[in-house]
This record gives C-alpha cells, sequence and structure tokens, in this order.
C-alpha cells in the first residue's frame, strides 16, 4: 500500500492488523425496542449496528467466541460462518446487525461510505415511505385524517393498515364467533388454535374498501399508497383476493404479506389472482429464504428488512437476483436511526429499489440517540444518502442512556460471552471440570 494511499486509512497500523476485540450492547426503549451494538478492535476503531427491532441481544452475543481475534475486513468470511446459525424473523438479528457494524468497521477503516464498498449509488436521495399510526377512530374518515397529516409532513409515499380489526366494532362485518381463550391477544379472529370459524362478510370487505376510497380522495393521486396487516394468516388466501378484487381501483402500490411468511403457494394465489401488487419479504432470511418467492413469481416486490434478510451486502444481492425475474425491491424498517442510514446505503446501491419505509416519525427522541444526522434529515419526503465514511453516524451516548430498556446497561462488559456455547471433544478434557 502506498504512503499516499495510507494517508486515507483511519488506522494505527495496517487493515490486515485489525483485530476485534469485544462485542457489546445497549438496548433502548422504543415502539420496537433497538438492541445496538458496538464491535471493538485493537486499533481503537469501533465498528456499530443493531439487532433488528423487538429482537434481543442474545441475538448477537452468542457469535461474540467466534468474533474474537477476527480480522473485521474479513466480512464474507465471518459471515459465512455466522449466518448458518440465524433463522427468519427476529432470529435473523444478530447476524444481520453484526453484518452492519463489520461493514461501518471497514468503512471508518478505509475512509469510504459504505454505498461505495456495496459497489457504488444509483442515487443520491432515498425515498422515503411512512408507516402510519393506527387511528382511534376507525372510520374511513378518520383514516383519511390520520394519513393525510402524513402527507402535510411531505411524505409522498404512504403506507396505512386496513385489515379485520376495521370490523371489531362494526355491525355484521364478521360471520361466526372465534373459539375463546385465555392469554388475551386482543381480539378473537387472531386467537391461535381457535380454528377458522370467522369469516368476513361482504359488509365486512367493502368497509375496508371504503377507508381506502376515504384515503385515496383525501391525499388525492399523486401520492402512492399501500397497505398491511390484512395477512399473516388473520385473513384466508380466498378472503384476501376478495379484499384485493375491492381495492383494485384505487391505485394501490402495494398490498403486503397477504399469507404467513413462509407459504410460497398462498403469496402466488393473490399474485397471480388480484391487479393490486403483492409485496412481501420482511421475515424471510438470507437469499436462500427469498429465491422460492422469486423464482416462482409469488410476489410482485420483494420487501426485506435487512436486519433479518441478512445485512447489506446480502441484501444487495437478493434485490440483483429479484431484478433478474423483473421484481423490483421496497425495504421494510423499523429501527434506529444507525440501521436507517444502513437502508440508505443499501437503497443507494440497489438499481431497482423503489422505496424505504419508516417508523419513527412520531418519536422525539429519535434523532438523539446519534451524533452526525442532519437536521431536519427528512425532506419532501427523501433523505440524502450520507457521504462519511462507514455508516456516517456515530453513537450519542448521552441519548442512549437517557433511554435504555432496563436492565440493560450502556455498553457494560460481555465476557460472560467469550467462551463458546458449543464444544467439541477433546482427548485431554474431562466434562466434569
Amino acid at each position: 500500500m502506498s504512503e499516499q494511499m495510507l494517508d486515507k486509512v483511519n488506522t494505527l497500523s495496517h487493515p490486515t492488523q485489525l483485530k476485534i476485540t469485544d462485542l457489546r450492547l445497549a438496548v433502548v426503549c422504543s415502539n420496537y425496542d433497538y438492541p445496538i451494538l458496538r464491535i471493538d478492535t485493537n486499533q481503537g476503531i469501533y465498528g456499530i449496528g443493531e439487532v433488528r427491532d423487538a429482537g434481543h441481544a442474545e441475538n448477537a452475543l452468542q457469535f461474540k467466541s467466534m468474533l474474537l481475534g477476527q480480522n473485521p475486513c474479513n466480512v464474507d468470511m465471518i459471515f459465512r460462518s455466522i449466518k448458518h446459525f440465524g433463522n427468519w424473523g427476529r432470529e435473523g438479528g444478530g447476524v444481520s446487525g453484526i453484518e452492519l457494524a463489520l461493514w461501518d468497521l471497514i468503512g471508518k477503516a478505509y475512509g469510504v461510505p459504505c454505498y461505495q464498498l456495496l459497489g457504488g449509488k444509483y442515487r443520491d436521495k432515498i425515498r422515503i415511505y411512512a408507516d402510519t399510526p393506527q387511528p382511534t377512530d376507525l372510520t374511513p374518515e378518520g383514516y383519511a385524517r390520520r394519513v393525510l397529516g402524513r402527507k402535510q409532513m411531505g411524505l409522498t409515499f404512504i403506507k396505512f393498515d386496513v385489515g379485520p380489526h376495521l370490523l371489531d366494532d362494526y355491525e355484521d362485518g364478521f360471520i361466526g364467533q372465534a373459539t375463546k381463550f385465555e392469554y388475551g391477544m386482543g381480539r378473537g379472529w387472531r386467537a391461535p388454535g381457535s380454528g377458522p370459524v370467522v369469516r368476513i362478510t361482504d359488509r365486512g370487505i367493502a368497509r375496508m374498501a371504503e377507508v381506502v376510497a376515504a384515503v385515496r380522495a383525501a391525499v388525492g393521486w399523486e401520492t402512492s399508497l399501500c397497505i398491511d396487516h390484512f395477512g399473516h394468516g388473520m385473513m384466508t388466501v380466498k378472503e384476501v383476493i376478495r379484499l384485493g378484487k375491492a381495492l383494485e381501483p384505487y391505485g394501490l402500490a402495494w398490498m403486503e404479506d397477504p399469507a404467513p411468511w413462509w407459504d410460497v403457494e398462498a403469496h402466488k394465489a393473490v399474485t397471480d389472482a388480484v391487479g393490486v401488487p403483492v409485496a412481501a419479504g420482511e421475515e424471510w432470511y438470507l437469499w436462500d429464504g427469498f429465491r422460492p418467492f422469486i423464482e416462482s413469481r409469488a410476489v410482485d416486490i420483494i420487501h426485506p428488512d435487512l436486519l433479518t434478510s441478512g445485512g447489506m451486502a446480502e441484501t444487495k444481492r437478493i434485490a440483483d437476483y429479484a431484478e433478474r425475474y423483473g421484481i423490483p425491491t421496497a425495504l421494510h424498517f423499523a429501527g434506529s436511526p444507525i440501521a436507517l442510514m444502513a437502508n440508505l446505503h443499501t437503497a443507494a446501491a440497489i438499481p431497482s429499489f423503489v422505496a424505504l419505509e419508516h417508523h419513527g416519525l412520531d418519536l422525539p427522541f429519535w434523532n438523539d440517540l446519534v451524533t452526525g444526522m442532519p437536521v431536519p434529515y427528512l425532506e419532501d419526503g427523501y433523505v440524502t444518502v450520507p457521504e462519511k465514511p462507514g455508516l456516517g453516524v456515530d453513537l450519542n451516548l448521552e441519548g442512549i442512556q437517557a433511554n435504555l430498556r432496563p436492565p440493560s446497561g450502556l455498553f457494560e462488559p460481555t465476557e460472560a460471552w467469550n467462551t463458546p456455547k458449543l464444544s467439541f471433544w477433546q482427548p485431554d478434557r474431562r466434562w466434569d471440570k
């Protein structure tokens, strides 16, 4: 490496001498808790990432013994070593969060933004689509007011929830009664094990369509709209198809997660039957998890959460593979500003990118978790891709300390995780020692 190149490298020695020395976490209390992680090295450089929202610090800590002593620049080798121990949903959060921190660390070491490590960028600004909290008034008018409030914040792409919850107090929306259950998930029609005893009437389907029609009328046709929270087994495939057909006149960008995450055939049945595009993928893990849905064209849009799908590089691989089949990519996201930055870099590097979700618009402390965020960071519905090394932000310890979820401490020692939990028999080792 030339002396001129070394001047650009933020290290105390050569990058080949970097070694991981520690992994620590702090869990931030939020609408979905954020387990924020930090990977330290022997050269004083550290990388930051986070486990998937509502995940657990242990999802990342289980890999600490495998990370210690490794050169973080060997990110692909490390990823291949730990990815076998992740899984769908929040169980992919540890693998994915560590991957984010490694890329952040490498970007800082070499003085380049993470998007450059992913092959460069296709865009300077990333379009945000806003998640919209459910209104207290579950009427068409109540939904219209709530979504219009998002538009007034400058958002041009908005998601809101349409599902059986709209019919809880709506006369003749359901047929039948749910089987009783004790632990209280809140709505009888969601009771696990209750069986398919509740069905949605034509009147109920019409009510959900009425809500969407009111929202469309309120925000106009220049605003992109999408909907969520009617799938995941809450409605049968046939009911989702009935609803999808009823929603076709309102020009939705997509309807999200119409069936349980693992069911390829159910997704394809909905996709083939309705004119509204289908998006799914926030629970899928790695390229392997997306492959059957992509190759069978079971969805119109893939919707990975990079804190489950395997991190930044894996998500780009997934998106590039989907593009071969004519399937674009939107990104699911409900985390902290750290993961927002990771999503921005990844979205910038995806040619077929559509929009990025954001759940933090109503959290007053959200910006205070990091330093380096522009103020305001959201302008006209877009966020600018960071140009600083790594992810482009750093930890604000005071902001994190003020919002910890007890009993979490502030990046406290984790020596208990230094020793591998999986041991193999050795001739000179006695198991009673």
